[in-house]
């Protein structure tokens, strides 16, 4: 295994693959290097001697700038280097690339939900969801009511652990004994119960906005909520409105239509403010949501070509290696689907900081590289104004592990998307309506993003980390993947796929991304439950208009 990799052959900060000890002599490609410290895997050191201000490039493009001298061999750190990035412009189209050979999966097919639009679902589920937030209590109820007796109650459950407790205390076990006990976790996995076997569950989306914040706001929660019940993945949606909210049931009924101008899923709203009593809403609610339940589960599963397939790219908890081995994997993933057919949705604007430029060339015409920099340009200006640029990105524990500018974690965050030409560039939370690569602006902020990439039509993410992170959909698989050994071992049970491979140097990332691809077609036919699903990690946020990194 080799101890440093240079990722770009112009970058002069070097990339530590193990831990280098302080006056450790390292060779790499005829040149020689003397660690001036200590510097832990993951971490960057000098590739050359600088000078205050001199430029710090990684991937190939400006990430930061030298606060003061720094000799070759030194540690690369928040004190030593602050963030910097190109400017961009829009200039020549560079939308040419070399497309993966496919020949392997071009006759392949997964077996999914066909809808009455075209789209065809990696799932099958119902959909409960509030207008407001005065109705999430309601949604509580209505959970309780369909979802056990439905048979879709989560398959790990701690509830015994409580009780294993409480008899340990009864018999007059100390504190001691208590911190030292072995207690055993109840798991169900028997899906036999399921009274609907081709509903695979029922989704409750609940939410604190509707209603308090700006008119934008209530329009573009109507647009993700239209999103979601819209989606491929979803057969149909029971919606409670309080009826006095900023977001109207008209504004939702638009955006449907807008998405899906000859909607057909069974749809049930629910005007609590028209119906009365609580206990009349709730009764019609259970009653109009089984019957739903009956008609979507007629649906079953048929084959479909892979260019059906809409796949998120997303990353949380990212370290050092994130850009090197999980992030460049799912881009070949990317990239082979792309080459297939189908769309995928590169999202998180506010790492994406830096590297504008390339992304801007590979946009498919100059009005769709102009609607990315204006929405790149406004996004930056407004954290600005509020004092929180781009540049504030990166979380502690990004920093801890490697990333500790922006624009490094921008380059290695960009290797999600692949190589190929940008075809569309989309405003939160407007629809995926071409193949190809994607552009969604959306936060940094992991579950925003990943909420909106699914309300914009991705009925698989894929989630890279080299932290660790449970994040998962309510409606959408999310497939986990560790880009380092050492955490897929220490989190395997919620990580599916490991890449570390890359960089222990056992596989490439073409023969990982070709991997991955082979996994999706998997989980997209209802083969593989993922991490997130079997621990019912549902999460969901939208996304106010405000400043979110």
């Amino acid at each position: 295994m080799k101890k440093i990799v240079k990722i770009h052959p112009n970058d002069n900060i070097i990339v530590a693959l193990a831990d280098l000890s302080k006056g450790e002599e390292i060779h790499y490609e005829k040149e020689k290097f003397i660690l001036v410290e200590a510097a832990q895997a993951k971490h960057k050191f000098a590739a050359q001697d600088f000078k205050k201000g001199d430029d710090i490039i990684m991937y190939g493009v400006l990430v930061g700038k030298a606060q003061n001298d720094i000799p070759k061999g030194s540690l690369i750190n928040t004190f030593n280097v602050k963030h910097a990035a190109n400017t961009f412009k829009t200039g020549k189209r560079n939308t040419a690339w070399h497309k993966p050979n496919v020949s392997k999966w071009e006759d392949k097919t997964f077996n999914g939900y066909h809808r009455a639009d075209g789209s065809v679902g990696t799932a099958n589920y119902w959909v409960v969801i509030p207008m407001v937030f005065c109705e999430n209590r309601n949604l509580e109820v209505l959970q309780e009511a369909l979802v056990k007796d439905l048979g879709y109650g989560r398959n790990k459950s701690y509830h015994s652990q409580a009780k294993q407790l409480i008899d340990l205390y009864k018999s007059g076990k100390n504190v001691e004994e208590i911190l030292n006990a072995k207690l055993k976790i109840d798991y169900k996995t028997d899906t036999s119960s399921r009274l609907f076997p081709n509903i695979d569950g029922v989704k409750f989306l609940t939410h604190d906005g509707g209603c308090g914040g700006t008119r934008q706001d209530a329009q573009a929660l109507c647009g993700l909520l239209a999103g979601y019940i819209t989606h491929p993945n979803v057969a149909g949606a029971t919606v409670l409105s309080l009826g006095c909210q900023n977001a109207l049931v008209s504004i939702l009924e638009e955006e449907i239509k807008r998405r899906s101008p000859n909607f057909e899923k069974p749809f049930y709203i629910l005007d609590q403010q028209k119906i009365g009593t609580e206990s009349a809403l709730l009764t019609e609610a259970i009653k109009q949501t089984f019957a739903g339940l009956m008609i979507a589960n007629e649906n079953s599963r048929k084959p479909a070509p892979l260019s059906k397939l809409c796949i998120g790219l997303e990353c949380g908890g990212s370290d050092g290696f994130s850009g090197i081995s999980a992030n460049p994997a799912i881009g070949y993933t990317s990239d082979l689907l792309v080459a297939l057919g189908g769309s995928v949705i590169l999202s998180e604007f506010p790492e994406l900081c830096g590297v504008e430029q390339n992304l801007s060339d590979r946009c498919v015409d100059v009005e769709t590289a102009d609607r990315f920099a204006h929405l790149m340009t406004t996004y930056n200006d407004r954290a600005k104004a509020v004092g929180s640029g781009f540049d504030m990105n990166p979380s502690p524990g990004n920093i801890k592990d490697g990333l500790i500018t922006d624009a490094i974690k921008s380059a290695g965050a960009a290797k999600k998307g692949g190589t190929s030409p940008v075809a569309a560039v989309l405003d939160y939370p407007e629809k995926v309506t071409k193949p190809g690569l994607n552009l969604l602006c959306t936060p940094g902020n992991d579950v925003e993003s990943t909420t909106a990439e699914v309300a914009s039509g991705a009925n698989i993410v894929l989630f890279t980390t080299g932290l660790g992170t449970p994040t998962g959909n309510p409606i959408a698989p999310v497939v986990k993947l560790s880009s380092n050994t050492r955490l897929f071992e220490k989190m395997h049970d919620i990580i599916d796929i490991n890449t570390g491979a890359i960089i222990e140097g056992t596989e490439t990332i073409e023969q990982v991304g070709e991997r991955i691809l082979d996994y999706v077609i998997a989980v997209a036919s209802g083969k593989i439950e993922v991490a997130a699903v079997r621990h019912g990690q549902d999460d969901f946020i939208p996304w106010k208009r405000g400043v979110s990194l």
